[in-house]
């Protein structure tokens, strides 16, 4: 072992840590010190240090700005038109009161694929109160399938920000994500949605806070529920059909030129997000009377919140090529390799630990996969297997939240919680969709 590089590694990341948790330095300028503390002490000259941030963060970036700023743009409208709650609504009626818990989860679960967490959670809440003071039930038995919901498909399934960034540094293909995410999602869904909401609420009644009740408002012409989930399907069907027509399921040879050409121009996910921006904006813009100046308003604000996750994301990709070109993961993969401790479980603990320690799930999903993807180089690893490591770091992201998340501290405001309730509430919450999504991962990793 070089002893040089394990120093190179341990110092890195003890700088890593100490910038974000201790200085309160931004991930984003804390990866990059870090990236020129690993090449310094690993012997590097500086302009190799350069340009291997320089390398590792174009690298990444072209592919991550464009989908998270389609993705961006593509969430803003949806947020802005209704349809979430209309698609809420619609749920709520086939379900009924009794059911309610599935219905809210399942809006949760369609509507955080297009839309970022705080902002689909801030805009379904009212939802949540209003079954609360109609039922006189505890408010947890509908907040917590709402949270899973959202928090799964945040966490598991593109667009999204945090597996599309884990899917670029690990090089896996979005379709296998997409469909391993929905494998993995759902049973977390069910077990830390309406599964642990029944068990909390017969033991925490919470009411809903008489300062945040607000009434849901949906426009009256807002979008039909079916409109929302045939758009939101658009860009998930396109760009998995691609996978799978480009799979090992079709020999080469066996499908038509034209059908192969096809998948792979409308299934890459640039143009399947393009194709569903256009048909969005026009079905919930411009007929929906929306115009031109408030279309480029929305549209506008949109990336504000982008900018930063493109940003972080390519300051992770420079730390792993960092790691790699100054041989340090090389070693780490090499005294990590074996049956016995498989990638998969190794991409889950890094953004265990990173995520316990300084709170964002994206930066421990990108710091995980940083570390994780020199692993791949000492081993055979397929395209699903891939797929199923972005979900495990994803899993590890998700673990524990507690007050160094903002997660905790949105859900403590809305729910009117105290800092006890929202442990024994939102905390196992993420815990359990965390050891689901490991279970799941690493079931899958032995299979494909």
């Amino acid at each position: 072992m070089d002893y040089q590089l394990l120093l190179a590694v341990i110092v890195g990341i003890s700088v890593l840590l100490f910038l974000i948790l201790r200085l309160k330095i931004q991930a984003f300028l804390a990866l990059l010190i870090t990236c020129i503390v690993v090449g310094v002490v690993a012997g590097m000259e500086p302009k190799s240090i350069l340009d291997s941030v320089k390398n590792g963060m174009g690298g990444t970036l072209g592919f991550v700005a464009t989908v998270v700023g389609l993705g961006a743009l593509f969430g803003a409208i949806l947020e802005r038109s209704g349809g979430a709650q209309r698609l809420a609504e619609s749920l709520l009626k086939k379900f009924g009161i009794d059911k309610s818990p599935w219905a809210i989860m399942l809006t949760g679960f369609f509507v955080a694929i297009p839309v970022f967490f705080d902002v689909a959670f801030i805009i379904l809440i009212p939802i949540v109160y209003a079954l609360q003071k109609k039922t006189g039930k505890s408010l947890l038995l509908y907040a917590i399938p709402l949270l899973a919901g959202l928090a799964i498909t945040h966490t598991f399934i593109p667009p999204t920000p945090g597996p599309i960034a884990v899917a670029e540094i690990l090089g896996a293909d979005l379709g296998y994500v997409i469909i391993f995410g929905f494998l993995a999602g759902l049973p977390a869904a069910v077990i830390a949605g309406p599964l642990l909401a029944r068990y909390l609420s017969k033991r925490m009644h919470i009411t809903s806070p008489e300062d945040m009740v607000t009434e849901m408002e949906v426009p009256a012409n807002a979008p039909s529920a079916g409109t929302i989930l045939l758009i939101i399907a658009i860009p998930i069907f396109l760009i998995v059909c691609n996978t799978v027509l480009n799979s090992p399921l079709f020999e080469e040879g066996t499908l038509p030129s034209w059908l192969i050409f096809g998948a792979d121009l409308l299934g890459h996910p640039f143009v399947a997000l393009i194709i569903a921006n256009v048909v969005a904006w026009y079905f919930l813009g411009i007929k929906k009377g929306f115009t031109k100046d408030e279309l480029l308003d929305i549209s506008t604000k949109s990336l504000y919140p982008a900018g930063v996750i493109i940003l972080l994301t390519g300051a992770g990709g420079a730390f792993k090529q960092i790691l790699i070109d100054t041989g340090a993961g090389t070693m780490i993969a090499e005294s990590l390799s074996g049956d016995f401790f498989p990638p998969v479980v190794f991409g889950f603990l890094v953004a265990a630990i990173v995520r316990v320690l300084q709170g964002s799930a994206t930066v421990a999903m990108i710091t995980a996969a940083g570390i994780t993807a020199p692993l791949l180089g000492l081993t055979e690893t397929s395209a699903p297997q891939l797929a199923v490591l972005v979900i495990a770091i994803a899993s590890g992201a998700s673990i524990f939240s507690h007050v160094n998340d903002s997660g905790f501290w949105l859900v403590k405001q809305y729910l009117g919680l105290t800092e006890k309730e929202t442990f024994k509430s939102w905390t196992v919450m993420t815990s359990l969709i965390a050891i689901v999504g490991l279970v799941v991962s690493t079931i899958l990793w032995f299979i494909v």
